[in-house]
């Protein structure tokens, strides 16, 4: 799995209150949500954000409540992996269940960077920078998890019932 977008950074702590503020939270539709991502300190993100495009961000990335509407919004934009040296550990597996990678990595990059992050074997490439980084590797069942596109088309190819 190859993946190759261009570089959206953010910093420290962003909470899932931050990647989707909870008053917007009184409605399912994933259009609607997500023209509110990143609202508090990116308004601009949900329109220039492009189908592929990466987030790198720093520790801590999607802190704060349980909602999975923050890794789905993302995706839905099109977000194609998230990067960071660290993640909250029920985001992290929101993202996987979904089908987002969700990387730990301390990947140098700016905004506009082109990445090209190759999943199975833990490499991610600053194209722009020339720089290469590792990434802490997948274990072979998240890896078919994010290949299949999600936990529940990972179940359903596999014939799991529910």
């Amino acid at each position: 799995m190859i993946i190759k977008g261009k570089v959206w950074k953010f910093g420290d702590n962003i909470d899932t209150d931050t990647i989707i503020p909870g008053r917007y939270l009184r409605t399912f539709n994933l259009d609607e949500l997500a023209s509110h991502a990143m609202e508090p300190i990116r308004p601009e993100f949900p329109k220039k954000v492009k189908k592929g495009d990466i987030i790198v961000a720093g520790n801590n990335f999607g802190c704060g409540s349980s909602r999975e509407q923050a890794a789905k919004v993302l995706k839905h934009l099109g977000i194609s992996a998230i990067v960071a040296k660290s993640f909250a550990r029920i985001f992290f597996r929101n993202s996987i269940n979904i089908g987002l990678p969700a990387i730990i990595s301390n990947v140098n990059a700016s905004d506009g960077d082109l990445l090209e992050i190759k999943l199975e074997e833990g490499i991610i490439h600053n194209v722009t920078t020339g720089k290469v980084f590792k990434a802490k590797p997948y274990n072979k069942f998240i890896l078919d998890i994010l290949k299949a596109g999600g936990i529940i088309q990972y179940l359903k190819r596999n014939q799991h019932s529910f």
